[in-house]
């Protein structure tokens, strides 16, 4: 049997009887297979391995401890032989053939009239592989179907619905307060600073398994084209991007969107830049979907207040320069901050009111001279990084027409970067490509 002449198909096991005649590791590893099916399994062996012990000990299955018998495949509905014997395994083959009786046979899989395939799970999805009976090339070919799984690489949506969507809701579409969705749930994705490759592979996954994708301007969006359009068999996406004075939606709007398509049965994915938890309101998200009955998971992502620094060669904790940093929007929280040059602080969202928070650390006592770098659009082909001083980086913002999305850095860490001058007394202004 070369493996063209098999009828790929799944059994339904569940409290059924099964019968395993063998006692070592292949017995066990059946066994257990089986019993992961819901199988009532007997292990039929005058000698068992230490495996196979305990889970009789459990009381897992049945161990009858003598030699094979033809009566033992009365009222069985799947046979698994592994006595390392070809002879008795044979036997038991053939005379579970005469009872029409499937019967894996693991001493010879030529003449076998059943195969198990290398298996595995991810989420729902069952892989299972043949490979012309050689069980490690089965099995690496399944470890890398699962990685690709995983990884999403391989389309993980789903197009026949479980459970259908909830008809019942309030006057707003939503679910009342307390009820629970049906089939739809919701994942708040962090997607990093923008590069594809900074995504979680959770988070791959997971828009893989997309109905509808929810996504912000700030997010990988390289990874939309990936996906395809919704008439190609990808997601449906909704833009909410939200930029300075130019709103496609408000959070109010996202949050019932993100309701509304869960309670259709959707799996939808609110596909964040950076970090949902870090300045990307993905708190009031979940929240609100929770209120409402719908199912939340939250992906964490590489948020842009540590990754866009890392671009541009500066970390936010640097050995002898500073033991620790604050993230703020360069608003009326920088009064609360430290205001040293060996303490980081980190700005996100700040270009607009720069002038305003260089004034405040200046009043507060940081040095005229401690280091700033602005680091626009990061981890992006335009990526630009410039570095001056507290005193003199308003107007070289000014000069070279900084813009968002950008991440200050004000600190000693930013002597650690390439691209900072010797003794930053001019100011540097680097385009990376």
């Amino acid at each position: 049997m070369s493996g063209i002449d098999l009828y790929p198909t799944s059994l339904r096991l569940l409290g059924r009887d099964v019968l395993v005649v063998g006692g070592g590791a292949v017995a066990a590893r059946r066994a257990r297979g089986l019993l992961d099916a819901g199988a009532k399994v007997t292990v039929v062996a005058p000698e068992a391995g230490h495996d196979v012990v305990r889970l009789a000990e459990a009381g897992l299955v049945t161990w009858v401890r003598r030699g094979y018998e033809a009566s033992d495949l009365e009222r069985v509905w799947f046979v698994q032989t592994a006595t390392g014997l070809p002879e008795l395994d044979a036997r038991v083959a053939a005379e579970a053939e005469d009872r029409r009786i499937w019967c894996v046979n693991a001493a010879d899989h030529e003449a076998s009239a059943a195969w198990t395939p290398a298996t595995a799970r991810v989420d729902d999805v069952t892989v299972a592989v043949n490979a012309g009976g050689d069980p490690r090339r089965a099995k690496a070919l399944k470890d890398a179907i699962v990685l690709a799984l995983r990884t999403g690489n391989l389309p993980l949506r789903r197009h026949r619905r479980t459970s259908p969507g909830r008809d019942a809701h309030d006057g707003a579409g939503l679910a009342p307060t307390g009820s629970r969705s049906l089939g739809g749930r919701v994942a708040l994705v962090g997607g990093g600073p923008g590069d594809t490759g900074l995504i979680t592979v959770r988070g791959r996954q997971l828009l893989a398994e997309a109905d509808v994708v929810v996504a912000d301007r700030l997010g990988p969006r390289g990874l939309l084209a990936e996906l395809g359009d919704a008439a190609s068999g990808g997601p449906r996406v909704i833009e909410v991007g939200k930029a300075p004075g130019a709103h496609q939606a408000t959070q109010d709007e996202i949050n019932e969107i993100l309701v509304r398509e869960a309670l259709a049965g959707n799996v939808v994915v609110r596909l964040k830049g950076g970090d949902p938890y870090v300045l990307g309101r993905g708190g009031e998200e979940a929240e609100f979907c929770r209120r409402h009955g719908v199912d939340v998971e939250v992906v964490p992502g590489v948020t842009s207040a540590i990754s866009v620094p890392a671009a541009a060669g500066i970390p936010v904790t640097h050995r002898g320069l500073a033991t620790g940093f604050s993230v703020a929007t360069g608003h009326d929280e920088l009064a609360e901050l430290p205001a040293r040059s060996d303490h980081t602080i980190v700005l996100l969202m700040g270009v607009r009111r720069l002038a305003e928070s260089v004034a405040v650390l200046r009043v507060r006592g940081l040095a005229a001279h401690t280091p700033v770098a602005i680091v626009e659009r990061g981890w992006t082909p335009d990526q630009r990084v410039t570095i001056a001083t507290l005193g003199t980086i308003v107007d070289r913002a000014r000069a070279v027409g900084v813009a968002n999305p950008a991440v200050i850095v004000i600190g000693d860490v930013v002597r650690v970067s390439p691209y900072a001058t010797a003794d930053l007394g001019a100011s540097l202004t680097t385009q990376l490509h």
